[in-house]
């Protein structure tokens, strides 16, 4: 006997899913940065231990923050419309952190920026689900929040 093919596939868009998917992989590997560069920065600027802690720790909390500014952009230009503003903004903060990054305070203001990627939650998962029906919004949320950075089974549902 065939198997039948998933009707969740047919019921949303695939394309839009997977650029949710992509997105959200993109901004949390942004979102991560200061932490995956620690060993450099505090090398550089000679850290303490108390200065490395607050350093990863800012991000996460200007991620935090900036999520329901974000979510509300995205009630007002669509959500598509709001992951392209915080890409841009994106792109300003890794500018920002290339060129102009040359003491402890402006790595703080480089990891507020990079806060801003940490707001992309509440717009890539509603992207990702928004295309699809309500019973299958969680599934097509759980796809759109399978981050290969954060887990290794990624393709452990097919």
């Amino acid at each position: 006997m065939q198997k039948k093919k998933s009707s969740f596939w047919k019921s949303g868009h695939q394309p839009t899913l997977w650029a949710s998917f992509l997105y959200f992989d993109f901004c949390f590997a942004i979102w991560v940065l200061n932490g995956a560069m620690d060993p450099f920065i505090s090398e550089d600027f000679g850290l303490s231990p108390v200065q490395k802690g607050f350093m990863i720790s800012v991000p996460i909390l200007a991620g935090a923050l900036m999520r329901f500014p974000l979510g509300v952009l995205a009630q007002y230009i669509t959500r598509k419309g709001a992951a392209l503003v915080e890409m841009g903004m994106i792109e300003i903060a890794l500018l920002y952190g290339y060129f102009m990054v040359d003491t402890y305070s402006e790595v703080i203001n480089m990891g507020i920026l990079l806060g801003i990627a940490g707001a992309s939650f509440g717009v890539a998962l509603s992207l990702g689900s928004g295309w699809f029906p309500p019973k299958y919004k969680g599934f097509a949320m759980g796809i759109a929040n399978k981050n290969p950075i954060k887990r290794t089974d990624i393709f452990k549902w097919c």
